[in-house]
């Protein structure tokens, strides 16, 4: 049954889930509803914290195709339950009839029937919907996503895909009240509240009080962040959601509609003056201008053109459909801004709605930050672990209260009471204020570096960050490239390279008019835009760019070419002599040259040409420009100089971008017409080289120095980027995040086609360039394996690998059993999207690195969310989605974030130890005093959880920051050997001496069973102590609160309070020295001060109220001998389990050999020994075809 019922949805994706049908349950209702009764409320709280067990208590199986409540449990490591009501959505307001009135009836003439990815199986789906007897259709919603019951698949799938919603991303800020209860409900707030009902039932009002206020202070700040990061969210999202769209209709009436009210396959037409995208569209009419910030984060208008006309066979038609990543050139993306429109005679630009709502590039991105995936820290899921220890510890205590109690005939009432209060004891309801306190502080500090917070929980995850992930433009380096200069050729010869292009000498040459001409410049309201290397490079010449005008246009019935010229200053005045006065006898006065024919550029060819023609010239110019070894390859061999690859190399050593030019003259037979129908090929072969353009994408200054630090501290650094991979890797080089001396292997991977299995071709980047034949590579280059004597230390330095975003998502598809490895090296990840940013992310955190993320663009907004600590340099889009924003646009905030989260986990873990110890020492005193029928006054126990825990607690979480970053990193768990053994000696140090004073006292010759006459101090000349007390008989007697036992047990205890503060708080390497905290160290002096004061001075008016009884002073003297030697044992142990407990203890348990715990360390042992990695050059590696589920492969050497 269970096996049958069990369906998976989302297959393949991200969210993949498993699905569990349900139905209501009437008798395991009534049975739930009766224990929330008995439970007073408890049970219902439990089922509210469990969906799992919420559905399982109270229904029962069904089949999934008429379940009322299905179970939700994702397939990822964290397996999250969820549940879902299945809702019924009646097909008479849709009705549907056939597929072919579809369009008619369910849309309102919406053209619904181009659907994206229309397979075979769509058709049947939709016309198995339009001929089902059914009118009605189930489905449930699950983040922002409803799927709907499919018949033909047996299961639950995307509704998106046959009937739309409204077309908006709904982002709802819930009411506070709504927030307040979620918050409210959370396990620690409830077992607050218990302990504060608990307390006031026997009148230990005072602490109460402290606790509510503390916990109502939580709550509100908690209410607060969360509910402007939703009103941030909402206003990002809101500013295009709802905008006026006109839509062809049936006979190309054109409709004004709201784009809520858009579905996929309306044909929405684009404004001249340009708009903000409300859903994805595919043009299919005209070209537009588009900044597509937003999601690359690359600020470069991009041109988008018109979907080309399929085949007109209907083979063609099926031989490619249209899917948003492939013909991404020609889609418009929800929330992108459309700059500019441009067309043809009349014709207006149009576009097909192809995804709306959460089904939009932009729908998923704002899901991924409103349903993030949890992030698993250690020392959370350790904090949990000791606190059902803790309680382990509670229900013993429990239990030992109870028959303790019993066989001593306590009434009733005060067993509940006191049994109780053991628990309340054990597990601190001050642990979670005491545990925020240091985050809040370091919080602070951020705050004053200009670093702002909105999860202040990954101050502390930030701590533990070993691999910290940079985008490139914005972050790195400064935004777009400049021009270092120049080096033409002259008959195959390098000249000196020229800093300023724009002079007279040049202006007519060849070169310079490849640089005016090859590129994709246009104009937006008068001001040039595009690509920024084009930009930099047309600025330096200097030239002027005129575009025809739309009436131009549409007089000649066709785009009229783009002119460009020089400024007239420029010009030589002089008037050419000789043979070039007759050359140039026809040329008008003007010099222009227009552009005839554009070929766009292509990462694939790794180049971009035109054709060209100087005004008043017979011939037409073809122009060249982009990678030097491109471009080498299809010009004449004479041309190019000799010296060429050692130029070369010398340039991108430099760090430098190099792009290669070459021009030719075209037959005087090619026409203006024949142009523009001829392919890319003819023009692009056989040409001259003229030289090199060299581009410097300058570094921000503080880059290099930041990333070094790093380094030193074991900081892993990755570099993920929009950009082109050569601009990467020479930036990767530039900053010192690749060394000089380091190999980069570049890894091509490629998708399965024409019936050939996936296939990932290896190039060694600066090998390939030094040898003539790649046989002739020495096996001996190939890059030795470093690794260093720590497995901390553990790195590889010598080779990197680098890809692009669509070998990445291949070898994620096809590779994963080389997914790891890659992890373990690469460096440089070039041309990601969004989506595989956070996908980048993820696949780091899967062999356990603790991963940052620094970036500046909407597009990283994911990664962002799911790294471990985000942190954006952008008070944009970017910010709603980061826990972290720096006001400084600079990446020296890492360094200082991860400071910060050091202190801060350092700080938590002294604070969880002292919380534990305090709950440990309290626990006990109370034990021993329950053996003798005795327990803590009310003001004792206020005067150790006020006084003295609040007060430590508060002020030793204060220590700022160590001011270097060390190579050593804080464990990231409790559950440590060096942390476990710290905390165990420490109990059994408290213990003993506790212990030692309670059963010393007892031995005395003084000591008698304590009664109101009792008078073991009249030596001391205290007699006045007596009287004091007579008034408050009856009540002492009935707590037996006042005894000798108690009084020792209150002294040392609150000592030993103070000794574990001190003895836990470290300074150096991740926190200044606890000297330097001021607050902290004034306040354990006053409490030691005003302890001992007290112990040894007895005040009468201070001990009536603490009720501590009157004892001989050499006892006194006694105490403060165990105090003395309790502290110099905490101290010392303390000290030698920090300075040797690393080295000692594995050695002791006898497993020096352990195997690493992360898997990046485990892996990289096993990578030493492997003789097949890194793959040799020129080899590849395919995968292997039958065995696709875990995806092996072989590697295979090209000969």
């Amino acid at each position: 049954m269970d096996r049958e019922e069990r369906k998976t949805i989302n297959q393949g994706q991200e969210d993949e889930m498993e699905i569990y049908g349900y139905n209501l349950s009437r008798w395991k209702l009534a049975i739930v509803s009766l224990g929330v009764i008995c439970s007073g409320g408890f049970l219902l709280l439990l089922l509210y914290w469990m969906p799992e067990w919420r559905v399982k208590a109270t229904c029962v199986r069904a089949a999934i195709k008429d379940c009322e409540v299905v179970l939700l449990r994702t397939t990822d490591e964290f397996k999250m339950w969820f549940c879902a009501k299945i809702r019924v959505l009646s097909l008479e307001t849709y009705p549907v009839s056939s597929p072919k009135s579809m369009s008619n009836k369910l849309s309102n003439g919406h053209a619904v029937c181009l659907i994206e990815n229309p397979t075979e199986e769509n058709r049947h789906r939709i016309s198995k919907y339009s001929q089902t007897e059914s009118q009605q259709i189930r489905y449930f919603t699950h983040h922002s996503v409803k799927y709907f019951w499919n018949d033909t698949i047996h299961n639950f799938d995307f509704l998106k895909k046959l009937l739309y919603g409204v077309n908006e991303i709904a982002v709802k800020v819930p009411s506070v009240f709504k927030l307040l209860i979620k918050e409210v409900l959370n396990p620690f707030y409830i077992f607050q509240l218990f302990s504060v009902i608990l307390w006031s039932t026997d009148e230990y009002y005072y602490y109460a009080l402290a606790i509510v206020v503390m916990s109502i202070v939580s709550i509100v700040s908690s209410l607060y962040s969360i509910r402007k990061q939703y009103v941030m969210l909402h206003d990002m999202v809101a500013t295009h959601s709802t905008v006026r769209v006109s839509v062809c209709r049936v006979n190309e009436e054109i409709e004004e509609i709201f784009s809520t009210d858009l579905v996929p396959g309306d044909v929405m037409v684009i404004p001249l003056n340009g708009t903000i995208m409300p859903c994805d569209a595919v043009l299919i009419n005209g070209t537009c201008i588009v900044n597509e910030s937003m999601l690359t984060g690359e600020s470069v208008p991009v041109t988008k053109t018109n979907l080309p006309n399929p085949s007109v066979d209907v083979k063609g038609i099926g031989d490619e459909l249209y899917n948003p990543e492939t013909h991404k050139r020609h889609t418009l993306f929800c929330g992108t801004t459309v700059i500019q429109t441009r067309f043809y005679t009349g014709e207006l630009v149009k576009a097909i709605v192809v995804r709306t709502g959460f089904s939009t590039s932009k729908g998923q991105l704002v899901r991924s930050i409103l349903y993030p995936k949890p992030t698993d820290f250690k020392l959370y899921r350790d904090a949990y672990l000791f606190l059902l220890c803790l309680v382990a510890v509670a229900g013993i205590g429990f239990i030992y209260t109870i028959i303790n109690s019993i066989l001593n005939e306590v009434q009733v009432g005060v067993i509940i009471i006191e049994s109780l209060d053991i628990i309340t004891i054990t597990v601190p309801p001050a642990l979670p204020a005491a545990m925020t306190a240091g985050i809040v502080y370091a919080q602070r500090r951020l705050k004053k570096i200009g670093i702002f917070c909105i999860s202040p929980q990954r101050i502390n995850i930030c701590g533990q960050l070993n691999l910290v992930c940079f985008d490139k433009t914005g972050t790195l380096t400064e935004d777009g490239l400049d021009l270092w200069g120049i080096q033409r050729v002259e008959n195959a010869r390098f000249l000196s390279p020229e800093e300023n292009v724009c002079n007279e000498m040049l202006v007519k040459s060849q070169f310079v008019a490849c640089m005016a001409t090859c590129h994709s410049l246009t104009k937006i309201e008068g001001v040039l835009s595009g690509d920024p290397l084009d930009l930099k490079m047309f600025e330096a010449i200097g030239w002027i760019l005129e575009e025809a005008t739309e009436e131009e246009t549409a007089l000649h019935n066709r785009i009229m070419p783009t002119v460009v010229r020089p400024p007239k200053q420029l010009l030589p005045e002089s008037t050419p002599a000789g043979n070039q006065e007759m050359e140039l006898f026809e040329l008008p006065a003007t010099y222009e040259i227009g552009i005839v024919r554009q070929f766009p550029f292509s990462s694939a060819l790794q180049r971009m040409s035109v054709v060209a023609r100087v005004l008043g010239d017979r011939k037409m110019d073809a122009y060249m420009k982009g990678a030097p070894e491109a471009i080498a390859g299809l010009c004449k061999p004479e041309t190019v100089p000799v010296d060429f690859q050692n130029v070369l190399e010398d340039f991108t050593k430099q760090g430098f971008r190099v792009i290669a030019l070459a021009h030719r003259k075209l037959e005087s037979k090619l026409t203006w017409h024949k142009v523009q129908n001829i392919s890319r090929d003819a023009i692009e072969n056989n040409m001259d080289f003229m030289g090199l353009i060299i581009m410097q994408n300058k570094l921000k200054q503080e880059t290099p120095a930041v990333l070094e630090d790093l380094h030193k501290a074991n900081i892993r650094t990755v570099m993920v980027t929009g950009d082109s991979m050569l601009t990467a890797v020479s930036v990767a080089r530039d900053c010192g995040m690749i060394l000089p001396q380091d190999k980069v292997i570049i890894a091509e991977a490629l998708p399965p086609k024409d019936g050939k299995v996936a296939k990932i071709n290896w190039h060694y980047a600066d090998s390939l360039t030094q040898c003539s034949h790649p046989s002739a590579i020495d096996p001996e280059a190939i890059p030795v394996k470093l690794v260093h004597d720590s497995l901390e230390d553990l790195q590889m330095t010598r080779y990197h690998f680098a890809m692009n975003g669509k070998s990445f998502s291949v070898i994620l598809e096809h590779f994963q059993d080389l997914v790891p490895k890659l992890m373990l090296h690469g460096t440089v990840f070039a041309r990601m999207a969004p989506d595989q940013k956070t996908q980048l992310i993820e696949a780091l955190q899967n062999v356990d690195y603790f991963v940052g993320m620094c970036g500046d663009g909407a597009n990283d907004c994911g990664a962002l969310k799911r790294a471990h600590g985000g942190i954006s340099l952008s008070e944009l889009e970017a910010s709603v989605a980061s826990p972290f924003t720096s006001k400084t646009p600079s990446i020296s905030c890492v360094p200082n974030l991860i400071r910060e989260g050091r202190a801060a986990l350092i700080t938590s873990f002294c604070v969880f130890k002292f919380m534990a110890l305090y709950s440990i020492i309290q626990y006990f005193s109370v034990t021993l005093l329950y053996s003798i029928l005795s327990n803590l006054g009310d003001f004792q126990f206020l005067f150790i959880d006020l006084a003295i825990i609040l007060v430590v607690v508060f002020t030793m979480s204060l220590n700022p920051a160590w001011k270097e970053l060390v190579a050593q990193r804080p464990p990231s768990g409790l559950i440590s050997g060096a942390l476990l053994f710290s905390v165990l000696s420490q109990i059994i140090i408290c213990i003993g001496f506790q212990s030692l004073g309670f059963f010393w006292v007892k031995q005395q010759p003084w000591y008698e069973v304590w009664h109101p006459k009792s008078d073991a101090c009249n030596t001391t000349g205290s007699g006045f102590w007596n009287s004091s007390h007579v008034d408050n008989e009856t009540e002492l007697d009935e707590h037996n609160i006042q005894n000798y036992e108690n009084t020792t047990v209150f002294f040392i205890s609150s000592f030993q309070y103070l000794i574990v503060a001190i003895a836990f708080s470290k300074g150096k390497p991740f926190r200044q020295p606890c000297y330097k905290n001021y607050f902290f160290v004034f306040s354990v002096i006053f409490l030691y001060i005003f302890i001992l004061f007290i112990m040894l001075y007895p005040v009468a008016s201070v001990d009536q109220v603490l009720q501590i009884v009157c004892v001989p002073y050499q006892w006194r003297v006694t105490m403060l001998i165990i105090v003395l030697v309790n502290a110099f044992v905490s101290i010392t142990v303390e000290e030698s389990v920090d300075r040797w407990g690393k080295c000692c203890l594995p050695w002791a348990l006898g497993c020096r050999k352990k195997t690493p715990k992360a898997k990046y360390m485990y892996l990289a042992q096993e990578l030493l020994v492997d003789p097949e990695w890194p793959p040799k050059p020129q080899t590849t590696t395919e995968a292997k075809a039958l065995v696709k589920e875990n995806g092996s492969c072989q590697i295979i050497t090209i000969t």
